[in-house]
């Protein structure tokens, strides 16, 4: 059984920076595509990043490259997001999803509030 729990979300300003992390268990992700989505207020959820197994490129969203940076540590079986010059649209529940596609086993989410 796929389990994923995110934190570092919280409150920021816009420009500010947060770094997202992702403890997995029952999944590897030196050898699994992950892939962090967000879903705004009303909205659906989006894909923000995404990467396959070890060796394989990072896929950004268009709007957030050169700002967002996803990682890995095989060591402790964990994903980050860093995510600086953070936008008040980008406000949103950010999840971290074991699969390339939004329908695999996602966490809990964490909340990222960016004030203007």
């Amino acid at each position: 059984q796929v389990q994923l729990v995110e934190s570092g979300g919280g409150l920021v300003q816009a420009g500010g920076s947060l770094r997202l992390s992702c403890v997995a268990s029952g999944a590897n992700v030196s050898t699994a595509w992950m892939t962090w989505g967000r879903q705004a207020p009303g909205k659906g959820l989006e894909w923000v990043s995404k990467f396959g197994p070890s060796g394989f490129s990072t896929i950004y969203k268009d709007s957030v490259k050169g700002r967002f940076t996803m990682s890995r540590d095989s060591a402790k079986n964990a994903v980050y997001l860093q995510m600086n010059r953070l936008l008040p649209e980008e406000t949103a529940v950010y999840y971290c999803i074991r699969g390339a596609s939004l329908g695999g086993p996602r966490g809990q989410g964490t909340q990222v509030t960016v004030s203007s």
